[in-house]
């Protein structure tokens, strides 16, 4: 280049980039054809297939053979229109290609840059498939004058929205990425236009980094390109900028809603508009009134007043989560919300369907786990701190399987900041294991959660029962990611269980969580090691829990292993957290515990009319009831009024540069801890 200006240096550049851009799209849009294993029912295991992908025809289609492939039809296929393709989460080979049909292809490349390169080409073919029908449909249902020009032609659009997470994938400039929208208002062409450039400066630094990354060897240095950092930053930055170029198209988009409608699409609106009205008087009007006056501590209208747990009644049976009806009928949305997201990608914002919730909010589901509180306050009833200790290890592994209402995974809403839960517990006598005959005759184990903080999204709760001396404080972070075919719950934080009598403290981590099979029957188990330590006495427990191996292997499996102070085993215990549990002793002993049959206590919650506004059955109560009527149409209405509350307010308070301030629990740390806690 030297003699050229910078201009020209920089035009010759640009002229560049296109060519390499139409090159690479151009290759992914070919013909392409090589050996995969596929995973078959019918033989129960993998075999071996030649597969051809016909970006043409949007056919993924499949031979015995290559020699097979001459002269013979396909042993099977399947269309790619609309069809969601997804690396998995149990290796760096296997994806999977979803069907509209609901056919799945489970498939198994030789390597990690093999899958990539497959999912990258599929990927591109599904893109171009699903515009060109988006186009189409657009084309026959807007008026002549309103019809696209020739020139955008689904043929000419270039298109190409490809995740990263290997190396081996090369992502086009975005100057071919979007499709450019000749109809726009003209007092939004700049907005948008303002909108395109800074999206495309994105676009080239991703590019970039993107570039340099793969520039990093693949092995033999202290930084490669298969580096998990590395591939996930990749992941994360292709999502970013994929996420800014579906707002974009979104908002090119809304002029279309300024053609006009149907009768019928009137009438659907005119419906939805009654609803809207419905919920909207059931709920506190957003106002700018009502906002500035929620910014005084006494009048926000989170505060909660002194809880009285004589006003406690005991709950009515719960009923299990249905087992079927709720992701087969729904295929199609989880679909397109799989299309959504990127491996890695941060759930925490993501806004999941309303078929898919629990009917209760998260704080009251971290309830469960003092299902079993004779369990817990037997912890204050042992003699000696071997015994505190294993107390402790017996309850932790008991706490988990109380959660689960039924074998279908769902998830509790999303508490909304400010929120809180109140419940106890009655414990008779006769049920509190380890009791001296010099004990009490009832206690009462009270609990309280408040959600302190919405990004990040963190729930602190405290229980405790003065007639034992004994409390817990625990904070916890659920970071979310999707997985592939999985979503992952990292729970950031920890439990402390504080002895009052003997002054020890236990603390303790929590495990993540992996909702499994989202397309079929979803269902839940726990995975990672904790730990539980005594700083006084100096006993600490080691507790792993199993996910399911690939092939074969046991589901819910957990181990764990106490120490005394000196390093030897006192106890090891293996089983099922929601099942069979074996303890085995250093003295020999054995005993045997089976959770499934451990029938969980009750708890005991105030009736809904003397509950305050932000208490969480009264908070989500329509939401709650619209869901047991099986009306999501109604649920969604009244969850988005209440998300739009907080989105409102949060907003509010940054304008008014004021701090959020909770109720029952202060920053400490990294962690939260009651503010009036046992003593």
């Amino acid at each position: 280049m030297t003699g050229l200006s910078e201009t020209e240096k920089t035009h010759l550049i640009g002229v560049l980039r296109k060519v390499k851009e139409m090159e690479d799209e151009a290759s992914l849009n070919q013909p392409y054809e090589g050996s995969l294993n596929k995973y078959t029912n019918v033989m129960k295991g993998w075999q071996f297939r030649w597969f051809v992908l016909d970006p043409i025809s949007g056919q993924l289609n499949y031979y015995v053979s290559e020699e097979a492939r001459k002269g013979n039809r396909p042993r099977g296929s399947v269309s790619l229109v609309g069809a969601v393709v997804s690396p998995t989460d149990e290796d760096s080979q296997t994806f999977n290609v979803n069907a509209t049909n609901g056919e799945v292809f489970r498939l198994r490349a030789q390597d990690a840059k093999e899958r990539q390169n497959w999912v990258s080409r599929l990927r591109a073919v599904v893109q171009r498939l699903n515009e060109s029908l988006s186009l189409k449909n657009y084309r026959q249902s807007a008026s002549p004058s309103e019809q696209i020009p020739g020139e955008l032609q689904p043929a000419h659009i270039h298109h190409v929205n490809v995740s990263s997470d290997s190396p081996s994938n090369t992502l086009p400039h975005p100057t071919q990425t979007r499709t450019k929208r000749l109809y726009s208002s003209p007092a939004s062409k700049e907005s948008i236009h303002n909108a395109e450039q800074l999206i495309d400066q994105a676009e080239t630094q991703k590019q970039q980094l993107v570039t340099n990354i793969e520039r990093l060897p693949h092995s033999g240095a202290p930084i490669t390109a298969l580096d998990k950092e590395c591939l996930l930053l990749k992941a994360t930055s292709q999502s970013t900028v994929s996420c800014l170029e579906d707002c974009l198209n979104m908002l090119q988009e809304q002029d279309h809603t300024h053609y006009p409608h149907s009768d019928s699409e009137m009438e659907i609106s005119k419906s939805m508009a009654s609803i809207s009205v419905d919920i909207k008087s059931s709920l506190p009007e957003i106002t700018s009134q009502n906002l500035q006056s929620s910014t005084s501590l006494n009048n926000m209208p989170h505060i909660v007043s002194e809880v009285n747990h004589d006003d406690d009644v005991i709950d009515p049976s719960i009923d299990e989560e249905k087992e079927l009806g709720g992701v087969e009928q729904h295929k199609s949305v989880i679909l397109h919300l799989l299309s959504q997201l990127k491996l890695g990608m941060d759930l925490t914002r993501v806004v999941l369907p309303t078929f898919i919730l629990e009917k209760r909010s998260l704080l009251e589901m971290f309830a469960d786990f003092f299902g079993h509180p004779d369990m817990f306050l037997r912890i204050a009833n042992q003699a000696t701190p071997e015994a505190r200790m294993l107390a402790v290890v017996e309850y932790y592994l008991c706490s988990f399987h109380v959660g689960r209402k039924g074998s279908l995974a769902k998830k509790p809403y999303n508490p909304i900041i400010g929120e809180s839960f109140h419940c106890s517990w009655q414990v008779p006598a006769s049920q509190q294991l380890g009791q001296s005959s010099k004990g009490t005759s009832k206690c009462r184990l009270t609990y309280i959660a408040e959600q302190v903080s919405h990004h990040p999204p963190v729930t602190a709760f405290y229980t405790e029962c003065p007639e034992k001396r004994i409390s817990m404080n625990s904070w916890i972070w659920t970071k979310s990611k999707f997985m592939g075919m999985s979503v992952g719950v990292v729970m950031v934080g920890d439990g402390n269980i504080h002895l009052l009598e003997h002054n020890e403290n236990y603390t303790f981590t929590f495990p993540s969580a992996f909702g499994r099979s989202i397309l079929t029957v979803p269902w839940m188990e726990l995975g990672g090691k904790v730990n539980i330590h005594c700083q006084q006495t100096g006993h600490h427990a080691s507790v792993t829990f199993l996910t399911k191996p690939f092939y074969g292997g046991k589901v819910h499996r957990v181990t764990a292993e106490v120490k005394n102070r000196s390093g030897v085993v006192i106890c090891k215990a293996s089983g099922e957290w929601n099942g069979l549990l074996e303890l085995t002793y250093a003295t020999g002993e054995k005993k045997q515990i089976d959770t499934a049959r451990l029938a969980a206590v009750p708890k005991s919650v105030r009736p809904l009319e003397v509950q305050h506004p932000y208490e969480s059955r009264k908070l989500w109560q329509h939401v709650t009831n619209s869901l047991k009527l099986g009306d999501l149409n109604t649920a969604t209405e009244h969850k988005k009024q209440l998300e739009e509350r907080q989105r409102q307010e949060e907003k509010h308070r940054k304008q008014t540069k004021k701090q959020w301030e909770t109720q029952f629990f202060s920053k400490n740390g990294d962690g939260w801890i009651y503010k009036k806690p046992l003593t």
